[in-house]
């Protein structure tokens, strides 16, 4: 062979090499773009943030189920009504985001600060197919007193939201709800958030 065809095959194999290399990288680079999510904030403004954040509403976080028992007497001279029921109810705590206002949140880039309203407990119930009267009593010289069992349901409902705000419900429903909006703001691209007091 030639040395100048040799020299020819030579310069037309690194030329196709040089193309060969440019294409992988071309595809590389469009691999990565389409694997990895541009990370850059979807709404720049505090405005477009503030209306995302609003439109959640009341983010309930935090659920608890609880039992009491309760006992109620009315002990008259003539005899007495007795009511024993187990009250089983359910606590919803959580924040209500339409109280954030537009001087509550800070949007600097990829950065998110934000002042969340204090969590407070949304809804209290009883579950009326748990609930139950283990015992309604009427004195001899009584009349069955049907209001004793209301009040027996509406001393438990107030005792099982005592005794959810004394097991932490509320900073339960804090630290849940800081979680979720962090997860919320980072689908959005934002990757610092911060909430203040």
């Amino acid at each position: 062979m030639q040395p100048a065809t040799r020299n020819r095959l030579t310069a037309l194999a690194i030329s196709l090499l040089a193309i060969a290399l440019g294409l992988g990288l071309a595809f590389g680079w469009t691999v990565v773009r389409l694997l990895r999510p541009d990370r850059s904030p979807r709404f720049t403004n505090t405005a477009a943030v503030l209306t995302q954040i609003q439109g959640l509403a009341q983010l309930v976080t935090v659920k608890y189920v609880m039992e009491k028992v309760v006992i109620l007497e009315d002990v008259r001279i003539y005899g007495e009504n007795r009511v024993l029921l187990v009250a089983h109810g359910v606590v919803k705590a959580g924040v209500d985001l339409s109280k954030i206002e537009r001087g509550d949140i800070e949007v600097d880039g990829t950065n998110v600060t934000i002042r969340l309203p204090r969590c407070t407990i949304t809804d209290v119930y009883l579950d009326e197919d748990k609930t139950q009267v283990l015992e309604h009593s009427t004195g001899l010289l009584r009349r069955f007193d049907k209001d004793l069992q209301q009040n027996a349901r509406r001393e438990g409902l107030d005792a099982i939201r005592r005794a959810a705000r004394d097991s932490g419900i509320l900073d339960e429903a804090q630290t849940r709800a800081e979680l979720q909006l962090r997860l919320f703001f980072n689908q959005f691209g934002f990757t610092e958030i911060e909430f203040r007091k």
